[in-house]
């Protein structure tokens, strides 16, 4: 936990902070619904503005109508006598031409119209009880992870790998919030003076003065009182542990002395391989269907062999190094660090007479048997039973330590809100 503490680039943890982070979310967007408030208040002055004008217009536009007058109020004569005189003609209002005095509204400007984006000043992952987890905390701590897969990928793989590490990050901060808030709810505290030690430990492992200490950790952004606080977390936190998932765990002598008996054998790792191999030829700058051809006829021949084809009668009629095909590929003994580097790490997981393969090389792919294998004579018991106790003890309380986190995020508050992106 000390090394990983080295890790970050000086921004504040925010879990320690969670609701301060809130805060600042919150007033963001405050701010953008007051300036959308705003905006559409002045979007709804210049419609009525431009209504009550309209109105104005339409109103000056009218004529006034003249009365009709009335008839005087006298006898009518008979039809033989007068005729009936006819009223006045009522004049015809003008006509309000459509175009010309109905204005046409005052045009809202789209980016009045629109409320401005918001912007994202953080993302909260996770809430852990009454603290969150930030994107940037995933990113921190995933970062040196992060550059080596970068490096050791192909593009293709990257991507889903880097997500996977990042998801990974995230349940990792989750657990240690949750045992921070377990260790504070059981008030486990760490003194000055332990920390101190702490960084004594740090300083010593990695052969360092306090000036060069102080100068590594300002290289990654962490300045002494950071650096003192993230120790304290750590330390508080082991203490967690140590306090409420140590108990549950036992290991009793019978329990080493099986284990030892259960992987004695495993133990007695080996030292000297004799390895055949069958080659085919395939330059590495030869064109894809060349190694496509080259794949396939290596394929052909490992499921002859697993099938259960002699391996030396396979490798006499089919491989292309004249050297070794006449021995049924023999190639001899071979100890650790003999073998280039990727072979090795292949080969001595093999157990005796395994094949595998295809495995790429300079001259192409190779199918390899392992012939014999030379052990380390097995260990007795007397000289293994501390590494093997302290070995069982540590896979107890991985397994422990697991279950306890699952009934403290059963106990507690623990919400993802999202998944960390690239």
């Amino acid at each position: 936990m000390m090394g990983m503490a080295i890790r970050k680039a000086g921004q504040p943890t925010g879990r320690a902070r969670g609701l301060a982070g809130v805060s600042r979310v919150s007033c963001v967007s405050c701010v953008s619904y007051v300036r959308r408030v705003d905006i559409l208040r002045g979007t709804r002055a210049v419609v009525a503005a431009g209504l009550f004008a309209l109105a104005g217009q339409v109103a000056a536009a009218k004529p006034a109508v003249t009365a009709v007058p009335t008839p005087a109020a006298t006898a009518v004569p008979t039809p033989a006598a007068t005729a009936v005189p006819t009223p006045p003609t009522v004049p015809t209002p003008p006509t309000v031409p459509t175009q010309a005095t109905v204005p046409t509204p005052p045009t809202v400007p789209t980016s009045a119209a629109k409320a401005p984006a918001p912007i994202v000043i953080e993302r909260v992952l996770a809430v852990v009880g009454d603290a969150i987890v930030l994107e940037s905390e995933v990113g921190l701590r995933a970062a040196p992870l992060v550059a080596e897969l970068e490096e050791q990928l192909s593009p293709s793989d990257r991507q889903r790998r880097v997500r996977a590490l990042l998801r990974q990050v995230l349940e990792e901060l989750v657990d240690e919030e949750l045992i921070t808030q377990a260790a504070a709810e059981a008030e486990l505290e760490v003194t000055a003076e332990e920390v101190d030690r702490a960084i004594d430990d740090v300083r010593r492992s990695n052969k360092m003065t306090d000036a060069q200490l102080t100068e590594a950790l300002a290289a990654q952004g962490y300045s002494t009182a950071s650096y003192r606080k993230e120790i304290r977390r750590n330390l508080v936190r082991m203490r967690a542990i140590n306090v409420m998932v140590r108990p549950r765990v036992s290991v009793t002598d019978d329990d080493v002395r099986a284990f030892y008996d259960r992987t004695a054998a495993q133990s007695a790792g080996p030292t000297e391989l004799d390895v055949a191999h069958l080659l085919v030829r395939v330059a590495p700058d030869a064109a894809d269907d060349v190694k496509d051809a080259a794949r396939r006829k290596a394929g052909e021949l490992l499921a002859r062999i697993r099938a259960g084809e002699d391996f030396a009668k396979v490798t006499l009629e089919a491989s292309e190094d004249p050297a070794s095909r006449e021995a049924g590929g023999d190639l001899g003994w071979f100890k650790r660090g003999e073998l280039p580097t990727e072979w090795e790490e292949a080969l001595f997981t093999m157990a005796q007479g395994e094949v595998r393969g295809p495995i790429a090389g300079p001259q192409g792919l190779h199918l390899f048997k392992v012939v014999a294998v030379k052990r380390e004579p097995t260990r007795p018991f007397e000289e293994q039973q501390t590494r093997l106790r302290q070995q069982l003890f540590g896979e107890r309380m991985d397994k422990a330590t697991r279950q306890w986190l699952e009934e403290l995020r059963k106990k507690g508050h623990v919400e993802l809100k999202a998944q960390p992106t690239r």
